[in-house]
């Protein structure tokens, strides 16, 4: 792609999310998401295959909807109220508009365009899809979760950690495996979205922090495929250690950074006496840990002496230092944990 065209492109994804941020009116708010989608397009095309172009019509046709739905309830909540403010809604369009809001994150079960466009698209592209395009939708909710369904939240929440679990326990394709670890991850923050605000944001900039890391991985390796995973230990062997780590990350596992939200919020639930809830999510996150652990796996089966000489390659991969301040990010947060939360 052209670097001016490039430029231009990531300006308009930063100055829509940069609107929606910055915006107290449902109009200015869906402007800024408007943007955003038309911004992405052109990035999610620069590869012109029949699978990039299929991607970016799901991905349109989906936003559009989600777009659409977010306006005209908008409008008739003005119509109904005779303000546009985005913190006060009346009850009908109070769901509707976290519907919508749900269907451009990706949540179950409106998560089905989120896995086939992420694997018809670079790995770049997945990059920002999984994270700078999921600010926008995520600051709208926040505003508005104290005036969301807690029933809803909690349905939408079980679900999307459910599927995201058992979607990405068949799946060969990195991208569809992180696809769902987005969906799972979604579903985290929106169960505890109505009972604590604060605790959503920190694990969104924590899942954030963790999936860049694990794409940025990808990238420096170009792999997109499983059988590709577990053939990059000669390529970059410290590389491929912190992949592991980060993976499991991802999973949860103490002592790394991907711990603490899930045993923030696990407390959280025990404190609002939702023991059954809080034990239901635990059990249903075990199936994420299942494909995070699988994958983590396979790459251990490459470590040396189990690869022969004559799969070997040169060394060439360079780790930017992008990367590498991802990753230790991805891996360290977790003794400064309460610092963060004091900060949020």
């Amino acid at each position: 792609m052209n670097p001016t065209a490039l430029m231009i492109m990531l300006l308009s994804l930063a100055i829509g999310t940069t609107m929606t941020l910055m915006s107290h009116h449902w109009l200015l708010a869906w402007i800024g998401l408007e943007i955003n989608t038309l911004a992405i397009i052109p990035l999610m095309t620069k590869t012109p295959h029949p699978r990039a172009i299929e991607a970016a019509t799901k991905y349109f046709l989906t936003q559009a909807s989600a777009s659409a739905l977010i306006l005209f309830s908008a409008t008739m909540n003005a119509w109904k109220t005779g303000e546009w403010s985005i913190t006060l809604l009346s009850d009908p369009y109070t769901i509707t508009l976290s519907m919508a809001l749900m269907m451009k994150l990706g949540l179950a079960p409106l998560h089905f365009w989120l896995p086939e466009v992420i694997q018809g698209i670079p790995l770049s592209t997945g990059l920002i899809l999984s994270t700078w395009q999921k600010i926008a939708p995520m600051t709208l909710l926040l505003q508005i979760s104290h005036l969301t369904d807690l029933k809803l939240l909690i349905t939408m929440g079980l679900t999307s950690i459910l599927i995201g679990g058992w979607g990405g326990i068949n799946q060969t394709q990195l991208r569809k495996v992180m696809a769902f670890s987005s969906i799972g991850h979604l579903g985290w923050m929106v169960l505890i979205l109505k009972f604590s605000p604060q605790l959503t944001l920190f694990n969104f900039l924590l899942y954030t922090t963790m999936t860049a890391a694990m794409f940025f991985s990808l990238m420096s390796i170009s792999s997109t495929k499983i059988s590709e995973i577990s053939s990059s230990w000669p390529k970059s062997p410290i590389l491929v250690t912190t992949m592991m780590l980060v993976l499991l990350s991802l999973a949860g596992l103490p002592p790394l950074t991907g711990f603490s939200p899930k045993l923030l919020i696990i407390l959280e639930l025990a404190k609002q006496n939702t023991l059954l809830l809080a034990s239901v999510t635990m059990l249903a996150s075990l199936l994420a840990l299942f494909f995070y652990l699988r994958l983590t796996y396979v790459m251990i089966l490459t470590l040396p002496p189990h690869i022969p000489p004559s799969s070997t390659h040169w060394r060439t991969t360079k780790n930017s230092p992008l990367t590498a301040t991802m990753t230790t990010l991805a891996l360290l947060i977790f003794p400064l944990s309460p610092t963060f939360l004091l900060i949020i």
